[in-house]
């Protein structure tokens, strides 16, 4: 078995994937011979764990993000992670519900930003969202995982807007740093295991 088969069988293990279990991408990394397949298998590990975040907030921005990238292997690997660490069945649905929530919200809010029209910041945007206003998994941490599905979506206007509440919240800068470490390290992964 090479050290690329090897590498690969060792990061979908990890993931809870079959070692049989390819995508054209890894199939690329695998017959070149990758050294890039160590980092991804590094850098994915790296996403379990933080000095600034618990093991189960790793698990639930993981879900959240894997969830709007639409990565079934990924969203399956957070979900039982997560409950693994202790978060509620309401904790994982609100992960999932934040990554539906900011999908539309980063649209809508980017095309308003975009355009730069005042007439459209007038026309309310009707958009119910509820479920910022007292969420299971608290304010402070609903407002971190929209602030990396919007850094994921690349909606400018929201990620100022959440990173500027979890500031006035008390959140360090180092904490919001790591969480946007973590998904665009899963959302790395997501590019080759999907």
């Amino acid at each position: 078995m090479s050290e690329s088969t090897e590498t690969i069988n060792e990061l979908l293990q990890s993931i809870g994937v079959d070692t049989a279990y390819r995508t054209a991408s890894l199939t690329l990394l695998e017959q070149g011979e990758s050294r890039y397949l160590r980092d991804l298998k590094l850098n994915f590990t790296s996403t379990l764990t933080s000095e600034h975040l618990s093991t189960k907030e790793c698990a639930l921005l993981g879900l959240s993000v894997a969830v709007n990238n639409n990565n079934l292997p990924l969203t399956n690997f957070f979900n039982k992670y997560a409950a693994d660490q202790g978060a509620t069945k309401e904790e994982i649905a609100e992960a999932a519900a934040c990554a539906s929530l900011l999908a539309s919200n980063n649209i809508f809010y980017r095309f308003r930003h975009f355009t730069q029209k005042e007439k459209y910041s007038q026309i309310p945007a009707r958009i119910r969202m509820q479920i910022m206003m007292k969420p299971v998994t608290g304010k402070e941490f609903f407002e971190l995982m929209s602030l990396t599905i919007s850094a994921v979506n690349g909606c400018e206007m929201c990620v100022n807007a959440h990173e500027d509440s979890l500031i006035k919240l008390g959140t360090t800068e180092e904490r919001i740093f790591d969480a946007v470490r973590i998904a665009s390290l899963i959302t790395s992964t997501g590019k080759i295991v999907f």
